[in-house]
């Protein structure tokens, strides 16, 4: 959105911790440091990687057990950080000056809503984020036809979460806002609010929003850096097919997973571009398989037949943009929600991360390069979605709310 933004004309500033200033400056972004996180993290993929590696144990419980393990503590650190961040952002926000505020977090900035400036939530996570009676608690990975777990999700959420929320209501009230909705660490905005996700795998017709919500169907950057693909994977032998297979930083950290996944898709016939992560040194790939610590995931995802994902949303709706079919194995936060939405909407199948057999695996990667009928309903989806154009949208909704407060 930001380079779009900039594209046109405007003046783009990001605000984010140092682990992210170079990667945002090698773009070309004008950065300013909130500057409060430890400041020995340089490397985001390093810290998240490293947290996901303390966590495995946690990773691998129902999603109902998470709830107390990995997403409170989750919640937490990001209540933490947005307090400390919240008199840094004061001082950010008044030498920038600017039209509009854009913000997309866990947790909602008091400063963000208070200093008179109009404001744009985006969620870019699963929008189950935006809770409702008639869909599915998030981080649940429930179905959506099926409510008999529902209540018994929602007892627990309740239970783990709302001492927190409630100090965090708290908290918010004392910086000048009013009571947050109710177990909700973020607030509507009376501008815009922004989200990412298809239509065709949208929640709307179970959880209708309000008119200042506004649906993006896809967000796919344009800055990632060209990619060739390999020798090795151009001349593949007939009924041979490509597969991307990114799980993301938090999965990367698991090496064994990772190998157990390589050693078994090696004994198909098909070729693989593997996202290593940070310890892709660990990992020991076949001639049949080309790999990198870091891809440029938006030049690979037009090359291949089908993706092999942990399910966040930012893979998940990248690869209904280029319209390709996923297996999905989830490990936590809205990764269940993605993972059981793309299953029951057909685009793809969700397996259990940690208990799949290898038989598992294989049927369903044989099984989506072989429906030729999938393949091309999610041809035609991509292309719908692509025409939709969802990340100019965002930007011109972005440039309408700047520009009436210019009026």
């Amino acid at each position: 959105m930001g380079d779009v933004l900039r594209r046109h004309g405007h003046r783009v500033v990001i605000a984010v911790d140092r682990m992210w200033q170079e990667k945002l400056t090698s773009l070309g972004f004008e950065v300013y440091l909130t500057d409060l996180g430890d400041p020995t993290i340089q490397n985001p993929g390093e810290y998240w990687a490293n947290f996901a590696r303390d966590t495995l144990s946690k990773v691998r419980q129902p999603t109902i057990m998470q709830l107390e393990a990995l997403v409170n503590p989750a919640i937490h650190a990001v209540i933490e950080e947005t307090k400390r961040y919240q008199q840094q952002m004061r001082l950010i926000l008044d030498q920038v000056q600017p039209n509009v505020v854009i913000q997309d977090n866990a947790a909602c900035l008091p400063i963000l809503l208070t200093n008179g400036v109009p404001f744009v939530r985006v969620v870019s996570c699963n929008p189950l984020e935006i809770p409702g009676p008639n869909v599915p608690p998030t981080f649940s990975g429930l179905p959506q036809d099926d409510h008999s777990e529902w209540d018994r999700f929602r007892n627990e959420y309740e239970r783990v979460i709302r001492p927190m929320w409630e100090d965090f209501n708290s908290w918010v009230q004392q910086h000048g806002l009013p009571p947050l909705p109710d177990l909700q660490f973020n607030c509507e905005s009376k501008y815009a609010n922004i989200y990412i996700y298809p239509q065709e795998a949208d929640y709307t017709e179970n959880r209708p929003l309000g008119p200042t919500w506004h649906r993006i169907d896809s967000s796919v950057r344009e800055t990632d850096c060209h990619f060739e693909l390999p020798i090795s994977l151009r001349e593949r032998p007939e009924g041979s097919c490509l597969v991307y297979v990114s799980l993301g930083t938090l999965v990367s950290a698991d090496v064994e997973l990772l190998q157990h996944l390589i050693d078994v898709l090696s004994r198909t016939v098909h070729r693989f571009i593997f996202s290593k992560g940070l310890y892709g040194d660990q990992l020991k790939l076949p001639n049949t398989m080309y790999g990198e610590a870091n891809l440029p995931q938006t030049k690979v995802l037009p090359l291949v037949d089908l993706v092999i994902t942990h399910g966040g949303n930012n893979t998940v709706t990248e690869s209904l943009h280029f319209g390709k079919p996923m297996i999905l194995l989830p490990i936590c936060w809205d990764q269940h929600d993605n993972a059981q939405r793309m299953h029951e909407k057909g685009f793809g199948v969700r397996l259990d991360t940690y208990q799949f057999t290898d038989e598992d695996l294989l049927v369903a990667v044989d099984t989506l390069l072989k429906d030729t009928a999938l393949r091309d309903r999610m041809a035609l989806l991509g292309e719908q979605i692509r025409g939709r154009d969802g990340v100019r949208l965002a930007a011109d909704i972005i440039e309408r709310v700047g520009y009436e407060n210019l009026i």
